[in-house]
């Protein structure tokens, strides 16, 4: 089993250009990858899955815990050739930082550098983040974090945006013993579109073929691959019991099973942020997973026993969601029966009376939710959260604890939560991953229909799967 983390020196430094470069490369060398994704961000992972043709996994130590995020490496790293792991932000960066991830799962660190404007002050910078891990310089101040044991020290460099191979002389020779693994060039013309919460998404086909080649030679030219391979070349054997070991994309092949539950979820280019893991939990708990389209399907899947509605972009396709009135009609009515619903981000957005989107323009959702949503520019909303359950619902009974993450433009109209019917309650206490700052409750609840702006990682809690299945089952 042999593995390797990306680490940047900051955020917008490369790490996703390199990250998707070697997973390219590698498997146009003919290598099985496995990719996985440090911390929440779901976009990410999508790209990955785009190179590698397999779900792409995230690797979050707060909201799930060390020994998941150990068992969740290990066992989707147990068939392939080599896994990459890409981190988060800079390196250092964060109380569960990306070299508190390579530590818990001792792997090496290759760290990608943003050479543009500079030559030999970039040995300047490798040798910081070097002498930070071992602690060189920072005795007395003691504010270097401590690493988990066993851990790893940055084991090689990438830069990234470098001018000329002149320029990249000057950039290796700066350099001290840190092994440097090679560049890629300024002029690569690759990228990736972004918008408002970042990347964009897999569904729509950011990245052709034709440019995944092009980043997959400029890869095998430029960096030292061999070199690579070898310093994975570490077999890691895991000390606890492995479990489970599905994917969405065998979710979107399965066939009718009458024996278990069937759960429909919503799954487009308007809804598409989904933890992996949280498909597979539910899998592992007895479920059967049915896709269906808010934008082009006219009513729910015949035959299901709950919705799960994930978050996506549904405010850049609020006119054609608007456009399908039967499939508004029938989550409607899908919920007023009763019948379980569960709906993060977007999916609240979708259930709400409706969209105002960035120009001030209102489209009209499902209004099963008496509140309108509206986009607003500037600041996101973006942090991790902590949940206690204030009542029994589809994901946990009263008490229950659960963390998930939030990152959105939108929020809902303050002069609409006043003016909620009295059937709607909220059934989530929330404080931020600090264990403080009370924030205002949510966890909309309306019959069996639970909306919230939080992206729930079941795997935060054993017991959510269970728990949604259970429900389901009994109502």
């Amino acid at each position: 089993m042999r593995g390797i983390v990306i680490a940047g020196t900051h955020s917008g430094g490369g790490k996703t250009t390199i990250t998707l470069g070697l997973l390219a490369a590698l498997k146009k060398k003919g290598l099985k990858v496995q990719s996985f994704k440090a911390g929440p961000d779901f976009i990410d992972s999508g790209l990955h899955r785009i190179i590698t043709g397999t779900p792409s996994r995230n690797l979050d130590i707060w909201m799930c815990g060390e020994d998941y995020v150990r068992n969740c490496f290990y066992k989707h790293s147990m068939d392939a050739d080599i896994s990459i792991v890409e981190g988060v932000m800079g390196m250092y960066d964060g109380e569960f930082s990306t070299a508190n991830l390579a530590g818990q799962l001792n792997l090496p660190v290759i760290l990608v550098v943003d050479a543009y404007g500079m030559a030999e002050s970039a040995g300047a910078i490798v040798a910081g983040f070097r002498n930070w891990e071992l602690g060189i310089g920072m005795e007395e101040k003691n504010t270097k974090p401590q690493p988990p044991t066993p851990s790893r020290y940055v084991a090689g460099v990438i830069f990234n945006r470098v001018a000329s191979e002149s320029h990249y002389l000057r950039l290796k020779d700066s350099v001290r013993d840190v092994a440097v693994m090679g560049y890629l060039p300024r002029d690569l013309n690759f990228e990736i579109p972004h918008r408002h919460l970042g990347l964009t998404v897999a569904e729509e086909n950011p990245i052709t073929d034709e440019n995944i080649g092009r980043l997959a030679d400029a890869v095998l030219e430029y960096v030292d691959m061999e070199r690579i391979v070898e310093l994975t070349n570490t077999t890691i054997i895991p000390s606890f019991p492995l479990v489970g070991n599905h994917s969405f994309s065998e979710g979107l092949r399965t066939s009718r099973n009458d024996n278990k539950t069937k759960i429909a979820i919503a799954y487009d280019t308007a809804f598409c942020f989904y933890y992996e893991d949280n498909l597979d939990l539910l899998k592992d708990a007895g479920a059967e997973i049915i896709t269906f389209s808010p934008l082009s399907d006219s009513e729910i899947p015949d035959g299901v026993d709950a919705v799960y509605i994930g978050g996506g972009y549904p405010e850049l396709y609020a006119k054609e969601l608007s456009k399908n009135t039967a499939m508004l009609d029938s989550i409607k009515d899908w919920s007023n029966s009763g019948r379980p619903v569960y709906a993060e981000c977007g999916g609240l957005m979708y259930l709400s009376k409706g969209i105002y989107d960035f120009d001030g323009n209102f489209f009209k959702m499902a209004g099963i939710f008496s509140f309108e949503t509206q986009m607003k520019r500037g600041r996101p909303h973006l942090g991790y959260r902590d949940i206690t359950l204030k009542d029994d619902c589809i994901i946990g009974k009263k008490g229950d604890k659960l963390r998930g993450h939030e990152f959105h433009y939108s929020g809902i109209k303050p002069s609409a939560i006043s003016c909620q019917l009295s059937e709607i309650t909220n059934c989530y206490a929330l404080n931020n991953n600090k264990g403080g700052a009370n924030l205002q409750d949510e966890g909309y609840r309306f019959k069996n229909t639970i909306a919230s702006y939080i992206h729930v990682h079941f795997g935060s809690n054993p017991d959510i799967a269970n728990n949604f299945i259970n429900f389901t089952r009994e109502y």
